[in-house]
C-alpha cells in the first residue's frame, strides 16, 4: 500500500476521572501532535496517493472543534472518558466522513485505510487504524 501522512497539533484540557489514571484524574492540559495517514492500493495518474494540501486541510478541520477546548465541557463527550485512544477514534471517524463526503478531492474515493495517531509526548502515542 501507498500512504500520505500529514501532521498538525491540538491543545485540549480534560480530566480522566477514574482511579486508574492517578494524577490525571484532575483537570489538566495536553498538546497532541496528530498524524493522519491515508492509504491507497495504487497511485493515481499524477503519481499521488491523495492531494497533500487537501489532506492537511481535512486534518485541520477535524481538529478545529477540539482546539483550546475543555473536553469535559463539550456535550458530545458527556459521560465519556476522553483518553488518547478514544480521541484517536473520534478523529478517525471525522476524517472518514470527510473522505466519504469528497473533502480529499476526486482521488479521495481511492483511500482504503486511514490511521490517526495522537502523540502525547516523545515517548508515548496511541492510534486508531481501520479500513474505509
Amino acid at each position: 500500500m501507498f500512504a500520505v501522512e500529514v501532521r498538525d497539533h491540538v491543545m485540549i484540557a480534560h480530566s480522566l476521572p477514574r482511579p486508574v489514571f492517578g494524577p490525571a484524574q484532575g483537570l489538566h492540559g495536553a498538546t497532541y501532535v496528530v498524524d493522519a495517514a491515508f492509504f491507497t492500493d495504487d497511485l493515481d495518474e499524477d503519481g499521488l496517493v491523495v492531494d497533500i494540501g487537501l489532506a492537511t486541510e481535512a486534518l485541520k478541520a477535524a481538529l478545529k472543534p477540539l482546539n483550546y477546548q475543555n473536553l469535559d465541557a463539550l456535550p458530545a463527550f458527556a459521560g465519556r472518558i476522553t483518553t488518547t485512544e478514544f480521541l484517536a477514534k473520534v478523529l478517525f471517524d471525522t476524517l472518514a466522513t470527510a473522505v466519504r463526503e469528497g473533502a480529499l478531492g476526486p482521488g479521495g474515493h481511492r483511500i482504503r485505510r486511514l490511521k490517526v495517531s495522537l502523540n502525547e509526548s516523545h515517548v508515548a502515542r496511541a492510534w486508531y487504524e481501520g479500513a474505509l
